[in-house]
């Protein structure tokens, strides 16, 4: 074995093996997957100086789909009194990634792996680092952001270009 050792190419192959370990944990972070991150944000409020502080009109829900990873939860869309919107995840419950982000989209919600693939297609916005894969949180949606086409929320892999959830966004009618 030690004679073996000794070889130049057996050498380079031992240190290139390593190599490929240490850069497959960084691109692919495998302890995610094990690691869950717990949010628990109230529903958004207004500060007292706005009209009804707490007053939110529920512009859009849906219910999560999975896509790579089996997640539940639903995705609520909300004006607030002063004008401003936000995206609220409900009650999520999904695995932990490198680079998730949630994104408003125009893309439809497939069922199953035809899904996974749609959303960096077309128009999209993003929200942000997902805070947390399992609890609520919200999201900001920026005030020049046009809502009109963006029909659907993805829970966006950004590293490997992937959806882990998605929902379709159904208008609630007042």
């Amino acid at each position: 074995m030690t004679a073996l050792l000794r070889r130049p190419l057996v050498r380079i192959l031992i240190v290139a093996g390593i190599a490929l370990v240490v850069v497959a944990l960084c691109v692919f972070e495998p302890w995610l997957l094990v690691i869950d991150k717990k949010v628990d944000e109230a529903a958004p409020v207004v500060t007292a100086a706005a009209p009804q502080p707490d007053q939110r009109e529920l512009l859009a829900r849906g219910d999560l789909v999975s896509h790579e990873h089996a997640s539940t939860g639903a995705v609520e869309l909300l004006r607030l009194p002063d004008g401003s919107r936000v995206l609220r995840l409900v009650d999520l419950r999904t695995s932990n990634g490198p680079l998730l982000k949630v994104w408003l989209t125009d893309a439809p919600v497939l069922a199953g792996n035809a899904g996974w693939h749609v959303f960096d297609d077309g128009r999209h916005v993003d929200l942000g680092e997902l805070k947390g894969n399992i609890g609520s949180s919200n999201y900001a949606v920026p005030a020049d952001v046009d809502l009109q086409g963006l029909s659907s929320v993805t829970i966006w892999c950004d590293r490997f270009s992937v959806s882990f959830a998605a929902a379709a966004l159904q208008p609630v009618i007042h």
